[in-house]
Order: C-alpha cells, then structure tokens, then sequence
C-alpha cells in the first residue's frame, strides 16, 4: 500500500536523490545528506545533518527517523533520539542527528545514506484516570524480572 507524501525539496539538496526504498520489501526510506562539504562526526560527538527536504504528511501519519544498520556496526554511527519523530503537522526542513559511538572519526559527505525514514500511522491515546490497575502475571516487576537470560 503506497500513501502518497507531499516533499519540496530546499535548495540545498538540488540533484540529490528523493528517499526511496533499495527493495520492494524495505520497510524504511534512505535518508539522504545534503550537506555542502564533508562533515567529520568525531568519536562521542553529536552533529546535526540536513536532508534539504521538507514534507507535508498526510493526517494520522508519522515519519519515523532511524539509525541504519550498516553505518551503526561498521563504524558506530547511530541516532541518539531514535526513533526520531517527524509529525504531520510540522513543516520545516527534515535534519537527523548523528552521534558517533565509535573509536574513529566518521566523515559524512553529500549524498551518503545517512538514516532510513519509516511512515507509521499514528494512534492517539485518551488517558482514563482509574484508582486501580487490573493485575497481570508480571505486574510491577521490572527490568529482568521476565527470567530473560539477558537480564
């Protein structure tokens, strides 16, 4: 099923690609940089990279913003928000942060697939104050207390 997504592009990104999808099976669209010169991600630093898109989504959608496998296991390059949102009533330019877990500078340059961006429908919740909670086999226990062996 494809929802159609009005994008404007800035600019900035002139001859870069529009975020497609590398298969007909990706859940997630390449995010693309559009940045002028090479920006370096030094190891624990944060930096704030332009995609030169703006778009219009449709009602009940959001955009979510992810890290990409490869960049996060190759060179440590995840997004510390993730996922980011994008919602539909917002209207600026699209940006990703990036933060560099790794041990080495990672240089991003114009045009690297820099993210994957995700369309979700969006549910509101309608909050409804009660004195009680029903109980459940788990109940208030927290972290590892499922019994999973990675706790």
């Amino acid at each position: 099923m494809s929802i159609p997504v009005e994008v404007r592009r800035l600019p900035h990104a002139e001859g870069l690609p529009l975020p497609s999808y590398a298969t007909a099976g990706a859940a997630g669209m390449d995010l693309i940089a559009a940045v002028q010169d090479s920006v370096i991600v030094g190891p624990g630093q944060r930096v704030l990279v332009p995609t030169g898109l703006t778009i219009a989504l449709p009602a009940g959608y959001e955009l979510q913003i992810r890290p990409r496998s490869g960049l996060a296991l190759r060179h440590g390059i995840t997004l510390p928000n993730t996922p980011g949102t994008i919602d539909e009533d917002y209207r600026g330019e699209i940006a990703v942060i990036l933060l560099n877990t790794g041990a080495k500078a990672f240089v991003v340059e114009r045009g690297a697939r820099i993210a994957q961006a995700v369309l979700a429908p969006v549910s509101h919740a309608e909050w409804r104050e009660v004195d009680t909670l029903s109980r459940t086999e788990r109940d208030s226990g927290g972290f590892g207390s499922t019994g999973s062996q990675f706790a």
